[in-house]
Formats: structure tokens, C-alpha cells, sequence
């Protein structure tokens, strides 16, 4: 069977997967969209436990203020490509976590400026909360 480039263009938007990805595999499936999909999603997972330990360099720095000034976050997310970090859905995500952090309304920025007097009251009341709801004691812990 031939693979046509309608065919590579309808599994690429299904899928979301690059160019010649989608070509090679509909070869190997013989054009087969539900098999390639398939494939796809098997040498993904592949794929992504291969770039567990890439640097991700590239990104964008984006603010988000509100309350007129009151409230504002200043969020760094990263990727591996400038391609990547200058799309404008990239800069939607950073800004959408931003937005996020500021709704949270954070108290600490890491685990290390936790105060361990605040851990341990966090354990405390979370430790009463689960034995109300009658969660046995020795695994409450």
C-alpha cells in the first residue's frame, strides 16, 4: 500500500507525533491508522523514558499580577527547545501555572524553607483527619 501524505497528516493530527514518526510506521504497518496508532503510543513510551535525563534548557520566564498589584508570581518552565519555548501555547501553559501558583497562594517555595515545627503540625492534623475518617491507626502513620 502506498502511504499518501493525507494519511500521515490525519495520524500526525491524532496523534501528535512528528512527521517522519508517522510516515515509518505506517509503513511498518502497511497502512494501518489504528495499528500505527498503536505503535505510536508503544515507541512513546520508549521514547520518553530515553529523554528522562535530557537538559531541558529552553523555556520561558512569565509573570502573572493580580488584584491590581496585590498578588503577583513569577514562574521559569523549561523545555529542550527554543522551537518549543517561543510557541504561543508554551507561553499559555507557563502562564496557566502561574495563574495556578497565585491561586494557591503558596506559603514556602521549597521543601527546605519548611520550618519542621510546620511539618509536623501539617502530619498532626492530616494524622486526625484520616483517623475521623476511620482509617485504622496503624496505618495512618
Amino acid at each position: 500500500m502506498e502511504i499518501t501524505a493525507v494519511m500521515v497528516k490525519d495520524l500526525r493530527e491524532r496523534t501528535g507525533a512528528g512527521m517522519m514518526d508517522c510516515k515509518k510506521v505506517l509503513v511498518e504497518t502497511g497502512g494501518d491508522i489504528e495499528k500505527a496508532i498503536d505503535e505510536l503510543r508503544t515507541k512513546g513510551l520508549a521514547k520518553a523514558a530515553k529523554k528522562a535525563g535530557r537538559v531541558a534548557s529552553e523555556g520561558a520566564v512569565v509573570s502573572y499580577i493580580h488584584g491590581k498589584g496585590r498578588i503577583g508570581v513569577l514562574v521559569e518552565v523549561n523545555c529542550e527547545t527554543d522551537f518549543v519555548g517561543n510557541t504561543d501555547e508554551f507561553r499559555q501553559l507557563a502562564y496557566d501555572i502561574a495563574m495556578q501558583v497565585a491561586a494557591t497562594n503558596p506559603v514556602y517555595l521549597s521543601r527546605e524553607q519548611v520550618p519542621a515545627a510546620d511539618v509536623e503540625h501539617e502530619r498532626e492534623v492530616l494524622r486526625a483527619q484520616a483517623l475521623e475518617e476511620g482509617k485504622p491507626e496503624k496505618v495512618v502513620d
